[in-house]
């Protein structure tokens, strides 16, 4: 049997049911649902518990004729599958259109928009900043103007995530924001939307010969982002002779992404061997992915940065990349996310996220509410530049000596120069300088090699 929603009785009907016809929807329940999961999952399901059907028709019944207000069948439904999907683990959830199509930019890295990233001050809207030559880029929005109101709608109290939605729509659709501005009135801007595409990796080199990379999520292309960004730093070192020496891939407070970018990032670094595999109830949720031949950064000694916001895809990167004893792990432990969700459409407009499996390092490690311990522990946290001593003395302190011309030639001048006061700290990222102390460490101890500018190592000692 097959039943389509509206065949049910309790689902339009605008009168109490009776006990006769809650009895007759339980069986139906009961024999109709195992059959649909049976056919599409073909393996056998026990029938739905006849006493929790009814009970449940029982309160939906109760809610729809004696709640404060009247409420439709449908959202009294959708509610429930909400319910009951909140009800097993903190990532299943029941998705509406809306909410599809937030999670396909979240994963794609591409949406229709301004192309500005904002934050909360005050209750105001405020520009952290705007994309480089995005249309609020061009349109002459800067980094600390106030956004107002949005099409005449004022934004006092409204949460970022809301702004940033209105912000959205179809390329090519106008939208208007009032700006406030320091020193100026505050003032309209109409802007046009254009499709935003937001790279999820960015690099730089922190030292000669030495490179940082960042992933703040694991988008559909990181890995092919990546291996760009990797070539990038290695033609440009080649250009300077200077060969990359190390690198630091940071995965701080990267929440994860899309399963198979991390299979990605991990290959980029790893020739042969298992990165991760999936256990499920099901045999479709068993996978297993190993890595190619294809590597970009070849034998180049690596620290992975993690901390307690490093989740899934990042504990993927991080776990095999330490099983293969690729990297170093700086840091601190991992957040524990060791789920796989796959979202299972309803129709055209709904669809469920759904936990599936769970995932597996290279050696056979669950990391489902355990994380990954780093190999080397380090703390966040803020170095601070110590004041001088003003009861120390030196040589220019003493009566008669020589100056100097390149010191400062009175000693309000010299004073000025030495104190700071308590407010002025110099915050540092200290995990990423002990990661770079650690790369520097590895090349100052290992014996003398070729290193060519393609990343990999040629064998031979200088001797």
């Amino acid at each position: 049997m097959n039943f389509a929603p509206s065949a049910l009785p309790f689902f339009s009907a605008k009168k109490p049911l009776s006990a006769s016809t809650i009895t007759r929807l339980s069986l139906l329940l009961a024999l109709a649902l195992p059959t649909q999961i049976s056919a599409q999952n073909q393996q056998e399901a026990l029938p739905l518990p006849l006493n929790e059907v009814k009970m449940f028709t029982q309160a939906l019944d109760r809610i729809r004729m004696s709640y404060v207000e009247e409420i439709d069948d449908k959202t009294l439904l959708e509610n429930a599958i909400r319910g009951m999907l909140a009800g097993l683990d903190p990532h299943s959830s029941y998705l509406t259109d809306d909410e599809l199509e937030l999670l396909e930019e979240s994963t794609s890295g591409e949406f229709g928009g301004l192309g500005v990233e904002v934050g909360r001050e005050n209750g105001y809207i405020r520009v952290i900043s705007p994309i480089d030559d995005s249309p609020a880029d061009r349109a002459g929005i800067k980094a600390g103007d106030l956004i107002i109101r949005i099409d005449s709608k004022p934004l006092r109290e409204i949460m970022p995530e809301e702004a940033a939605q209105m912000m959205r729509g179809a390329p090519g659709t106008d939208v208007t924001v009032t700006v406030a501005r320091e020193g100026q009135e505050p003032f309209d801007v109409t802007i046009t939307r254009e499709v935003i595409s937001i790279a999820s990796v960015r690099s730089r080199i922190i030292a000669p010969g030495y490179a940082y990379l960042r992933i703040s999520q694991f988008r559909v292309n990181t890995g092919n982002e990546l291996e760009e960004e990797i070539e990038t730093l290695y033609a440009e070192n080649a250009a300077i002779d200077q060969p990359i020496e190390g690198m630091v891939l940071d995965l701080r407070n990267n929440p994860g992404g899309i399963l198979q970018a991390s299979v990605g990032v991990v290959d980029a670094f790893i020739s042969e061997g298992r990165i991760v595999y999936t256990e499920g109830r099901l045999e479709q949720t068993g996978l297993d992915y190993s890595a190619t031949h294809k590597t970009v950064a070849g034998d180049v000694p690596l620290v992975i940065l993690i901390n307690n916001g490093s989740a899934s895809a990042s504990e993927i990167v991080a776990g095999a990349l330490q099983d293969h004893g690729r990297a170093i792990i700086m840091g601190t432990r991992s957040f524990g996310k060791g789920s796989v969700q796959t979202v299972l459409p309803l129709d055209e407009k709904r669809a469920i996220k759904l936990t599936t499996s769970l995932y597996f390092t290279p050696s056979g490690r669950s990391i489902q509410a355990q994380g990954i311990e780093p190999d080397i522990l380090v703390e966040e946290a803020f170095v601070t530049r110590r004041s001088a001593n003003v009861m120390q003395y030196n040589e220019a302190d003493l009566d008669g000596h020589l100056e100097n011309s390149n010191t400062p030639s009175t000693e309000n001048e010299r004073l000025a120069e030495a104190l700071i006061s308590a407010e002025e700290v110099l915050v540092n990222d200290y995990p990423l300088n002990e990661a770079l102390n650690v790369l520097k460490g590895i090349n100052a101890f290992k014996p003398a090699r070729i290193i060519n500018t393609t990343g990999s190592f040629a064998q031979s000692d200088l001797n």
